[in-house]
């Protein structure tokens, strides 16, 4: 998806957003659009000035919105159509202008109170976005990395007060405070023409009801469920076809194997297999091999290859390896195991000062040496 800069893309937003208000208030407008366009002229036909001539069309005009504030500054003497349109207008004008015309105003400049009909608002000039149910430390995160790959995301929180709730509202993310189990909370954020909803509150309960919701409103939405229960998320998965993750079951590889080995950097499983992300520096075995070569003989993918100040990702498999270079490797744990064993390295590289070095001192022994 091609990025907008951030002054086209507020301008973008804007454009949807009032395109919306439009679509949202078609009625007041049309009202007030015939309220100004056809009572004047039944004024200049109705009304005589004091000279006995036709009332010109700007005191029509301007006749016509003092009765807005029941402020008549016409004269039509005893005639019937002008006294109806005088008894009418001042009722239709206070509706139009209270209920219309200044909730308008108010929705489409007061953006930063965030209220439900904003919201709502809000939700239906998106299509496709992403709505993301809880705004604590996941939620918040997963705000952020959608929006910063250039996703749409609309926000709901129960509580006014949650930590992150504030930090959403400076960044300007439309931002829900309501139950989310209540019945107009998925409405009010587009749920039919959204993509996708991340179920990140506290509750397994309210996720799977929520995701229950979502899906009933919109069959084809992509769900993502939270799920403090181990035991849940493989029956959720094969029940409701939804993307259950859990908590513990994410952090246990990362966390264990930073325990046994404090050269890997990140971890996760792929089905059955737990894959790990590490750096080297090729010093024994790797200088003069190939990153294809690395490839077949160990499993092991080149993420990133950093030869003095310049880093590249996923170099190309003919790529001779130098000594010095620091290789970004995502392999199976047995074969990491294999390469680590295969450079005879028992020290991670460390990031220091902007540079990749490596730990002064003897070497440490790991769990995996």
């Amino acid at each position: 998806m091609k990025q907008l800069t951030p002054p086209r893309r507020r301008l973008v937003v804007n454009l949807r957003y009032l395109r919306a208000l439009t679509k949202r208030f078609r009625t007041t407008l049309m009202l007030t659009a015939a309220l100004f366009l056809g009572a004047p002229p039944v004024y200049q036909w109705r009304c005589l000035a004091p000279g006995g001539e036709h009332v010109s069309a700007g005191k029509a005009l301007q006749h016509v919105y003092f009765l807005l504030f029941g402020q008549p500054s016409l004269d039509c003497g005893d005639d019937w159509v002008a006294i109806l349109f005088n008894i009418l207008i001042p009722p239709v004008g206070i509706a139009l202008v209270v209920d219309g015309v200044v909730r308008f105003a108010y929705l489409f400049f007061a953006k930063h109170k965030s209220d439900k009909e904003w919201i709502e608002v809000i939700a239906e000039t998106m299509k496709g976005h992403v709505i993301v149910c809880g705004a604590g430390r996941v939620g918040y995160r997963v705000v952020d990395q959608l929006r910063a790959m250039g996703k749409d995301v609309v926000t709901v929180e129960k509580r006014a007060d949650g930590a992150f709730v504030g930090v959403l509202r400076d960044e300007q993310v439309p931002l829900l405070i309501d139950d989310i189990r209540s019945p107009q909370c998925l409405p009010r954020m587009n749920v039919k023409a959204a993509s996708a909803i991340v179920c990140a509150t506290d509750d397994d309960l309210a996720n799977l009801n929520i995701a229950l919701d979502a899906r009933r409103l919109n069959p084809n939405i992509r769900v993502v469920i939270r799920l403090f229960d181990d035991d849940l998320v493989a029956k959720v998965r094969d029940t409701f076809k939804a993307e259950a993750l859990s908590s513990s079951s994410l952090a246990a590889p990362a966390m264990a194997l930073a325990a046994l080995d404090p050269r890997i950097v990140h971890s996760f499983r792929i089905g059955g297999h737990l894959m790990v992300v590490s750096i080297f520096e090729a010093r024994t075995g790797l200088p003069g091999i190939t990153i294809s070569e690395m490839r077949d003989r160990f499993g092991a993918l080149a993420l990133a290859l950093r030869r003095g100040h310049e880093e590249k990702l996923h170099p190309n498999g003919d790529q001779r390896i130098q000594p010095g270079d620091l290789l970004t490797v995502q392999a199976e744990y047995p074969d990491y195991r294999r390469l680590r064993a295969f450079t005879g390295e028992s020290q991670p590289p460390i990031w220091s000062d902007n540079e990749y070095a490596l730990p002064s001192g003897p070497p440490r022994m790991t769990g995996t040496d």
